[in-house]
């Protein structure tokens, strides 16, 4: 068993008995909201929640500009907040004694932005606050002065900008095409600098099965792309090395470098890069954080709660009768062999990223079916 799927069981056996021993609802303090000093966000989980808590993250850095805002994260998705100049302190509950020094904290506000699992509910009660903010998905909104509505309806940065309506007085606006990442470093390699054509990123990689696409028909992708005279970048972990030999066995110019850099480092790669094509994945996040185009394939999971929005991105997905099937972040295991995945066409995929790339502007979201 892995770690996560080890938190998730810890989760799911004590967490219901844990907060029933905490106690019942937490009233709301009088408490002066107006003068924030110190703010605690709670956010485990991957990369993607991460990426579309950073609006949030910015919109609450305007609203206090004199307040120190923490990120209680973990390792997979501290890169995302290193990102950003609005937070002062990133604490990773699974590094070291990291959660231990947080916990020794005082907040004025804590805001747990988990949308379903108890454990960052119950570190929230923990915490020394008087304010504390979460979704009201479960039995987890006993520990919460502030319990807020979450809807799968919703795409994910408003879900969260949900959260933060309890502290700021007026109503949190986010354009979607405008990019809200900042990578300020320079051309990452001589490469990007120096190439006249233009670039394609593709990422092959998936965190779990059922949103994969497969690297021989990224492969085939790419071949199409390069013979149209695009150069192709392969990004990915070394996880990811696999896929990316099976793309690079069909687009021999690409250039794989999977495994070969850091998540900050793949963000300012996909800075420069035309377009990015992948899954449903944290990159995919990412590349739309940054104002980069995509072409994302999805099946299982939620189109609207997670696929990019705004007018230079298209989205593939066959909507079909047992899709999405993704809630609260868990994945059943598919009995139809990807399907939802499997019927998106190669020559779907080339089709959009042509669009994209032959038009970089798209007068409106576009979608194929």
């Amino acid at each position: 068993m892995n770690k996560i799927k080890f938190i998730k069981t810890i989760d799911r056996i004590a967490g219901k008995f844990l907060i029933s021993f905490l106690g019942n609802n937490i009233p709301a303090d009088k408490y002066n909201i107006s003068n924030l000093k110190s703010i605690l966000i709670i956010r485990p989980g991957g990369i993607g929640d991460a990426v579309l808590l950073l609006p949030a993250i910015n919109i609450l850095k305007t609203a206090f500009p004199y307040s120190n805002i923490d990120i209680l994260g973990e390792k997979r998705n501290a890169g995302v907040f290193e990102l950003s100049d609005n937070i002062k302190s990133i604490f990773l509950y699974d590094r070291d004694f990291e959660l231990f020094k947080c916990l020794r904290n005082i907040y004025d506000a804590v805001i747990d932005t988990e949308q379903w699992h108890r454990l960052s509910a119950i570190v929230a009660r923990m915490i020394k606050s008087p304010l504390k903010i979460g979704f009201d998905t479960n039995e987890r909104r006993k520990l919460f002065t502030h319990r807020v509505v979450y809807s799968h309806e919703d795409y994910e940065v408003y879900s969260f900008l949900n959260l933060i309506k309890p502290l700021i007085n007026f109503a949190p606006q986010f354009n979607l095409d405008v990019p809200f990442i900042n990578i300020k470093e320079g051309f990452p390699s001589m490469f990007l600098k120096e190439s006249t054509k233009k670039l394609v990123a593709i990422f092959p990689g998936a965190t779990v099965p059922e949103r994969k696409w497969g690297g021989d028909k990224y492969g085939l992708v790419a071949k199409a792309l390069e013979d149209r005279n695009y150069n192709i970048i392969i990004l990915g972990s070394n996880a990811d090395r696999n896929e990316a030999e099976k793309i690079k066995k069909q687009a021999q110019h690409s250039v794989d470098l999977t495994g070969k850099t850091s998540l900050k480092e793949a963000a300012n790669i996909l800075k420069y890069c035309n377009l990015l094509i992948t899954a449903d994945s944290g990159l995919m996040h990412i590349a739309y954080g940054i104002g980069t185009p995509t072409v994302s394939l999805f099946g299982s999971g939620i189109e609207k709660k997670w696929a990019p929005q705004g007018k230079n991105h298209i989205i593939l997905n066959k909507h079909l009768s047992c899709s999405p099937c993704t809630k609260y972040g868990y994945t059943p295991p598919c009995p139809n062999n990807f399907r939802c995945m499997n019927l998106i066409s190669v020559d779907e995929v080339i089709s959009a990223s042509e669009r994209i790339l032959h038009e970089p502007l798209l007068n409106q979201k576009k979608q194929l079916k």
